[in-house]
């Protein structure tokens, strides 16, 4: 009776698990719909300190949706363990990237999306590896763990570095860095995370019957919840104003994982009980991450497909076989790239911010 239990919690959790990434996939599209039509009617935009986003419906169905997601994901924890749902995270990142191709025009090219991929991979290797955290079940070894001088230390300084991207480096560079406004989000996820956890134990004693409302660590986690999720749904509107959805997806994805887990770890102790071989899995995960940012970030421009890099491949064999020199294939594409027009575009104003939104048509 105990294993037919086990296994309808496991089925239950999968499928808040998968229900979870489909509506907070679907949530950067709805909510980035919101923002391009806003800023196609002139409005003030989020990525320069508007909040006209507010009175737009479809910006709210994706709030809406990012929030039955995150209902979704917090219960798939309470039936199924953390080594599958966690990893089914990145499902979003598929959805998103999968939407966002019929609905907001824009285009992942080849590196993108083996970029995509490796992050995917790598934060799946990552978590996989990773050591279970220790039970907790009562509030009271929630505040001992949360008082524990070392988790201390990280969360002053996250609340540091967040504090310093948002009123030192964000006002600089917030516009032009796609890494500032994600960083914000993910630092200040790490905390969230935490107190999710900790109202988790909070709702399993109150249904159990106990008086958590009268321990004063229920209200604390309440309120730094709520400053914990409007700051970052502020400045993770502000980059999907400014940046393209296929880029901010999967990196959000990558730094928030990884700041999750690493907050975790020191919070839970995990890293105490690791083995060799999950110390290894953990680290090459991480590499695989760093390298699938890099093809992310660092190529986004580069008009490269499956099907012009046969084309292309055949073009060079062709100008070597007859003796004449030839650019590189990146040459031809930083070329093709130069002469592309905006493709069903909105006009913004500037060739640079059309780019960054994603207008300028990439296959």
């Amino acid at each position: 009776m105990g294993q037919d239990r086990g296994k309808y919690d496991f089925y239950i959790g999968l499928t808040l698990a998968i229900s979870s990434s489909i509506f907070i996939g679907g949530s950067f599209i709805l909510k980035k719909k919101g923002l391009l039509r806003l800023a196609k009617k002139g409005s003030m935009r989020a990525g320069q300190g508007g909040h006209a986003y507010l009175k737009e419906w479809l910006w709210w169905a994706g709030l809406v949706s990012m929030g039955v997601g995150e209902a979704a994901n917090f219960a798939a924890y309470a039936f199924a363990p953390a080594t599958l749902v966690t990893p089914l995270g990145a499902l979003s990142v598929l959805v998103s990237a999968i939407l966002s191709s019929y609905f907001l025009n824009e285009r992942l090219n080849l590196h993108g999306k083996i970029g995509c991929l490796l992050s995917v991979l790598g934060s799946t290797v990552m978590v996989i590896h990773a050591p279970q955290e220790e039970e907790v079940e009562h509030l009271e070894e929630m505040s001992s763990k949360l008082l524990d001088p070392g988790f201390l230390v990280f969360a002053t300084l996250v609340v540091i570095v967040a504090l310093i991207l948002i009123f030192i480096v964000g006002p600089r560079h917030g516009q032009t860095n796609i890494l500032v406004y994600i960083t914000i989000c993910s630092v200040i996820g790490a905390l969230s995370v935490s107190c999710v956890k900790g109202l988790g134990i909070t709702i399993k004693g109150l249904f159990a019957g106990e008086h958590v409302f009268r321990h004063p660590l229920s209200w604390i986690l309440i309120v730094s919840l709520i400053t914990c999720v409007s700051t970052q749904i502020n400045y993770l509107n502000k980059a999907l104003d400014i940046f393209n959805t296929s880029l901010v997806t999967p990196i959000y994805y990558v730094f928030f994982t990884t700041s999750v887990l690493s907050c975790s770890a020191i919070l839970f102790k995990e890293w105490q009980h690791m083995g060799t071989d999950d110390i290894i899995g953990t680290f090459s995960g991480f590499l695989t991450i760093i390298v699938g940012i890099f093809l992310l970030h660092a190529f986004k421009d580069v008009s490269l497909t499956l099907a012009n890099l046969h084309v292309s491949v055949r073009k060079d064999e062709g100008v070597v076989a007859n003796g004449v020199a030839s650019h590189s294939t990146y040459e031809m594409f930083e070329d093709e790239i130069t002469n592309q027009t905006q493709d069903g575009g909105f006009d913004l104003h500037s060739d640079n911010v059309s780019r960054r939104n994603g207008t300028v048509a990439v296959l």
